[in-house]
């Protein structure tokens, strides 16, 4: 088995206190795991062997989240990106900064805080930063 890039999943939360991070967390963890495991159990490398994924050790809310899951990915040999929410988050804070991954966003509306709105802030951002991103 050579060694493949693997897929980095980013789950990215409403980082206010006060019981609204706290209310999305399993939710957003959850998220991530599922993606992880799409995308696992359908895509295939080279040598027919299992695309890897790796997940942030935690959801990421702030600066500090998303450099400590940068830092995380760099070391596990990821080589791009998805990063998942199911709400409104700050775009800026938790997007992927790194630009020589690939990038997906996925936001939907999944709670009262509606991730197609993040989706849409981020994707912008990263034009304005001269970074590719899909959106999913």
């Amino acid at each position: 088995m050579k060694n493949y890039p693997k897929i980095g999943i980013r789950p990215v939360i409403d980082a206010r206190q006060g019981g609204v991070r706290e209310s999305l967390e399993e939710k957003t963890m959850n998220l991530a795991r599922a993606v992880a495991e799409l995308i696992s159990s359908h895509l295939k490398n080279g040598d027919g062997s299992p695309v890897e994924c790796v997940i942030a050790d935690n959801t990421i809310g702030r600066v500090g989240e998303s450099a400590a899951c940068a830092e995380k990915f760099e070391r596990a040999g990821v080589g791009s990106t998805i990063t998942v929410t199911s709400c409104w988050c700050y775009g800026t804070e938790t997007m992927d900064m790194n630009p020589h991954y690939p990038k997906a966003v996925w936001g939907f509306n999944g709670t009262e805080r509606p991730g197609a709105v993040y989706l849409a802030a981020v994707l912008a951002a990263h034009a304005q930063k001269g970074l590719p991103a899909f959106g999913i």
